[in-house]
């Protein structure tokens, strides 16, 4: 599963059970990774991966035994983007070559730090709109789409 993924489903499962807190008030109980995975549309086993990470920085808690499951560990309006991308890509989007290229070649010769500072600009821009916006933005957003789509399909 690539990074990009990655911050895709656990959003999606932050977002999906910030749903359930907001439903349910007082009344919101664990959900099983086999629930949250028929929204995601993927394996329970994936799913339990993330949130096996997100739990050990906190923004999930997990319940064993009988009524096991998952929850929030705080409130949507407490979580970031940034945390959790932080949680499941932890280094920079971009990085340069994987062998050196020609040091002979003037492209070759100067092309690692020329894009150094680009891509350091790109990560930096990424991280702050990330940390701007929280699983309630995103259920927010998540919700109005679901609506103006169905909207759409009622006309």
């Amino acid at each position: 599963m690539s990074g990009n993924s990655r911050l895709t489903l656990a959003v999606h499962t932050l977002t999906w059970m910030a749903r359930r807190m907001a439903n349910y008030g007082d009344q919101y109980d664990f959900s099983t990774s086999r629930a949250i995975a028929e929204s995601v549309n993927t394996n329970p086993v994936t799913l339990r991966e993330l949130l096996g990470m997100m739990e050990e920085q906190g923004l999930v808690t997990v319940q064993r035994g009988s009524n096991a499951g998952w929850k929030l560990a705080r409130k949507p309006e407490e979580i970031t983007l940034l945390e959790v991308y932080q949680v499941v890509k932890p280094h920079t989007m971009f990085t340069l070559h994987h062998t050196p290229p020609n040091p002979k070649c003037p492209i070759g010769c100067g092309i690692g730090p020329a894009l150094q500072g680009v891509y350091a600009n790109v990560q930096e821009a990424m991280e702050e709109e990330l940390a701007r916006t929280t699983i309630a933005d995103v259920l927010r957003d998540t919700l109005a789409s679901t609506a103006a789509i169905h909207a759409r399909q009622n006309e």
